[in-house]
């Protein structure tokens, strides 16, 4: 249930935001990020501000925290916090602020942790200098952080470095930093981006509880609808650095009064609705914030456009008490205006490489693959083996596309890069179209490569930072002789961004120069250029917001119908997965506890475990009062390090009996298309 904000509204505002304007210099010219925006928030109060990737959230929070480049220019009315003039307060004062009073949770966890200094000493770092804490007492805090979070056998974990994490075990530690020194005011930037829904749903009760209980504003910039909706007060929706559309989140959601909002609304996958081949995604990219057109920001993607649209708007009260700068709120009140946008059709430029639909054999078979990875423990301590990918036994089929789902740490990525042969089978066995490829040669593995291709986790580690994008592209099709000459590199390469999403402008940036979601479309765009038969995308969208979210999704339908792909499809929200997904595979610590078919699996999920995760699934609808009973999953993961006996879920699971620590359940199919490891079917 929502929190009551009418005793927050009569509060002064812990922050305060009033016709803020950031403006970058460059070579090419002036950037306007943000331009004119303005809001409130108070103490115990969770605002939520969406949008598209270089709406200009990330950087109107980066303003208030004083970390913008110095090419930046900042205006604003206002600029406050507390007592505190931000406009005109002093380096060391604001360093001061930003480490007690004001904390931030950043976007991208491997670019914000030293990678050379342990993550135990970077959450002991804040504790002793803002908090005065010994090393000793900054120690047992920095445990009781790391198990707050979600991360098991805490003590091993504070001696290891970043790159030691998983990415959603690198988001945690980054929630975990943030909320260190108890701040007064927390800005989290995609907080829980890299998460899966069970964690997710943890660390954002977590943060929704100490917002009520110690009075904290939260400031959430997330492109997950759902999210907001289940924990938000207050919703800021922006659009080319303005606020389009503002007001209470139930308002906001269910009686949008800016056509961009509701096309939003319209892109979000949904378990509370009937499953639909596409989604309705807003076509066209997000604009060039060097050549804003006048008037609307949206008016180029918007269906509805009509003439006033091109006058300077201003922001104007609803019917339903909400604020928005369209100029048909009106007809969308009266029900005269409803978002039905209309598909464009995507076309693949190649065709199919011989692939027959007709034959029936799998493309990717698995048998009894194991890993076992062997981990020591500080310098001169004890080595242990750790099974990351235990029995599994799996066939992916021709045009088929089969999700992965399950917590950070069960394996899913690991299980991955074994099918890629990135990483070596410690047992089993894998072929591809019936050729044993577990222990290929160097020229071989080349030649494989070029067949499945990967779209990693991490876009940022995963993209070469001295190289532009259009030669991040470009070069594998040279180097594999698919395009022929610098012209028809170039032109390959600007079809697929295109498709994904990008303009030509982008072609000729560096990684660090995009944000989290256009580098996620560029490590798409490079995937697809190898013209594979196999592709395992490893939470391919969830840096996406969920306009490009839902292009990427139609996308890699279309180009599995038109090139009879296969994809494995890893992810953590399992209303994309369903989206795309043919067959689901639950895993839990390096074991499969159930594959389904779709719509057996989302209509009737027979594993607690899987139960539990469809039931923390935030939804849209919540926002009007309908969210679901969630069934609670005890405990914390159990760490792979000492993995308990018998059933592995059995440590969490409200319905273990006595046997399910003697045994430990195999597949069974049960004769609906399903296949469960647990006791109760066995």
């Amino acid at each position: 249930m929502k929190h009551s904000t009418a005793s927050s509204l009569a509060q002064e505002p812990l922050l305060t935001v009033r016709e803020l304007s950031v403006t970058f210099s460059t070579d090419e010219g002036d950037v306007h990020a943000v331009r004119g925006l303005s809001y409130e928030v108070r103490a115990g109060e969770i605002l939520a501000i969406v949008g598209e990737s270089g709406s200009g959230k990330s950087v109107s929070s980066l303003a208030v925290m004083g970390l913008l480049p110095s090419n930046a220019q900042i205006q604003a009315q206002a600029l406050k916090f507390e007592h505190h003039d931000l406009r005109s307060i002093g380096k060391e004062q604001m360093r001061s602020l930003r480490g007690r009073d004001i904390g931030m949770i950043f976007q991208d966890p491997m670019t914000a942790l030293n990678p050379v200094i342990t993550v135990g000493d970077q959450l002991m770092e804040p504790l002793m200098l803002h908090l005065g804490m010994t090393r000793q007492q900054a120690a047992v805090r920095a445990q009781e952080l790391l198990a707050l979070v979600g991360i098991s056998d805490v003590q091993a974990r504070l001696e290891q470095y970043p790159h030691q994490f998983s990415g959603g075990m690198r988001q945690r530690v980054m929630i975990a930093i943030g909320l260190s020194c108890n701040p007064r005011l927390l800005i989290a930037d995609e907080p829980t981006t890299a998460l899966d829904v069970t964690i997710q749903a943890q660390i954002l009760e977590l943060m929704q509880d100490l917002c009520r209980r110690l009075g904290i504003a939260l400031v959430i910039i997330t492109h997950n609808l759902g999210i907001v909706a289940r924990y938000a007060d207050r919703v800021l929706v922006m659009y080319g650095g303005r606020m389009l559309e503002c007001g209470a989140t139930a308002t906001v959601l269910q009686q949008p009064r800016h056509m961009y909002t509701a096309g939003l609304l319209s892109s979000v996958p949904s378990l509370d609705t009937p499953w639909v081949g596409r989604l309705a995604a807003i076509e066209g990219i997000p604009p060039n914030p060097r050549l804003m057109p006048s008037g609307c920001a949206f008016l180029p993607r918007c269906p509805f456009a009509i003439e006033g649209c091109t006058r300077e708007l201003t922001a104007l009260q609803t019917d339903v008490g909400s604020v928005s700068t369209c100029i048909r709120a009106s007809e969308m009140a009266d029900g005269t205006q409803r978002w039905q946008p209309t598909h464009s059709e995507v076309h693949a430029s190649h065709v199919s490489h011989g692939n027959d639909s007709s034959d029936n054999h799998p493309l990717v078979e698995l048998q009894a693959l194991e890993k076992t990875f062997t981990v020591k423990r500080g310098l001169f301590g004890k080595t242990t083996e750790v099974k990351a990918v235990r029995d599994i036994t799996l066939c992916i089929g021709r045009g088929e596309t089969v999700g992965v789902v399950g917590e950070s740490g069960c394996g899913k990525s690991t299980l991955g890069r074994l099918l890629l042969r990135l990483e070596e089978p410690t047992a089993g066995k894998i072929l591809f179209r019936g050729q044993d490829i577990t222990h290929l040669g160097d020229q071989s593995l080349r030649n494989f490569r070029q067949q499945a291709q990967v779209i990693f986790q991490d876009p940022f580690s995963s993209l070469n930072p001295r190289q532009r994008i259009i030669d991040i592209i470009s070069e594998p099709m040279k180097f594999h002789g698919l395009v022929q000459g610098d012209a028809e590199a170039r032109s390959e390469s600007h079809r697929l961004l295109k498709l994904v999403g990008l303009s030509q402008d982008h072609a000729e940036r560096f990684a660090h120069q995009l944000s989290g979601g256009q580098r996620q479309r560029v490590a798409i765009a490079r995937a697809l250029a190898m013209r594979p038969d196999f592709i395992v995308c490893d939470e391919a969208v969830s840096a996406l917001d969920v306009s490009i979210q839902a292009q990427v999704v139609n996308l890699l339908s279309d180009l599995q119908a038109q090139l009879n792909l296969s994809y494995l499809f890893i992810g953590h929200d399992l209303a994309v997965v369903r989206q795309i997904a043919t067959r689901v595979v639950v895993m839990y610590l390096g074991r499969i506890v159930e594959i389904a078919d779709r719509d057996a699996f989302y209509s009737h999920p027979l594993h607690p475990y899987s139960q539990a995760l469809m039931s923390v699934i935030p939804s849209v609808s919540d926002a009007g009062g309908g969210r679901r009973e969630t069934i609670a999953i005890r405990g914390e993961p159990p760490s792979p390090l000492a993995p308990p006996s018998g059933c592995a879920y059995r440590t969490r699971c409200s319905d273990a009996m006595p046997s399910c620590a003697l045994q430990t359940p195999i597949l069974n199919d049960i004769g609906t298309g399903q296949q469960i490891a647990c006791l109760q079917y066995q």
